[in-house]
This record gives structure tokens, sequence and C-alpha cells, in this order.
């Protein structure tokens, strides 16, 4: 496990996911978007809300083994034919974080052209997407609010991460 935690709530998920949204909008004109679960799901809908884009596919790909060990990228679920069909720089590929970049070099060889977001990025996976909002050390574990629920956090100065 890395050395820090950074605790995002529901409203601070959403704030960022919209400020992403807001980014992508001065980028281009995206048709489609890939959501790479599970991480992705939630930003997606939410970008593809504001950007007012109704194709959404996923991409299943697994980095993570028991939630928190790093392994093998594997890809459970393809792309569609629906998205492989269009021409990749019309395609918005999201997800919530970019960590190592292992994950987002395979999903990147998959569609080469098409526009890379996440919420968060971590210097090593920085350089493999095009677009994020928040910057976040290499040694930072994000709790997503989808991965904890509400709990007693005791103050910084007893030792609490």
């Amino acid at each position: 496990m890395e050395d820090k935690a950074f605790p995002v709530s529901w409203d601070a998920f959403h704030r960022d996911a919209r400020a992403l949204a807001w980014r992508l909008s001065g980028v281009g004109r995206f048709s489609a978007i890939v959501a790479v679960t599970r991480g992705g799901l939630v930003p997606a809908g939410i970008v593809a809300r504001e950007l007012g884009i109704r194709v959404i596919d996923t991409i299943g790909v697994a980095s993570y083994h028991e939630e928190t060990q790093r392994g093998e990228v594997h890809v459970l679920k393809p792309l569609s034919e629906t998205i492989l069909a269009r021409p990749s720089e019309e395609v918005l590929i999201v997800d919530d974080l970019v960590d190592t970049g292992a994950t987002a070099k395979v999903v990147r060889a998959l569609l080469p052209k098409a526009h890379f977001a996440t919420v968060y990025a971590k210097p090593q996976g920085r350089p493999l997407v095009d677009t994020f909002v928040t910057e976040v050390s290499q040694d930072t574990w994000i709790y997503f609010p989808w991965d904890t629920g509400l709990t007693f956090q005791a103050p910084i100065a007893r030792g609490s991460s």
C-alpha cells in the first residue's frame, strides 16, 4: 500500500469530474466515450452528461488483484464494434486515475488516436494521458467514494494518514 492517503468524497469527485468535462469541452468534438471499468464508469457518466455524448461503451481492464496488489494487465471485456468502427480521434477514453500507466498503455494501444482523459494522474502514468484535473504523488493511495464508507478519521496530528 502507498504511504499517503487521499480520501475523495462524492462531492469532490463530482466537482473534479465536471472540471474534467470543462477542460475537454475545449479540446474537440467527441462522438463516443469509452469508460475504463470499473473506475472510469462514474466520471464517464458525468463527462457524457456535461458534453452531451450519448454513445458510451466500456472496456474491462484489470490490473489490480485483491484491490490493492498490482499485477499483469488483462482485458476482461473488449471494445465493441460500435467503437471500433469509428475514427479513433472521435473517441474519448475516460478513467478515474492513471497510476503507473500499465492500464493506459493497453487501452491506448487499442485506440491510438483517441483522447485519453483521467480525473487524477500520478507522475509515472501522466505522460500517457492527454487531459487530467489533479496530479497526486506516486506514493499516494486515492480512496474513491465508491470504495469507502463514512467513518471517523483521526486527526493528522495523532498519526493518522
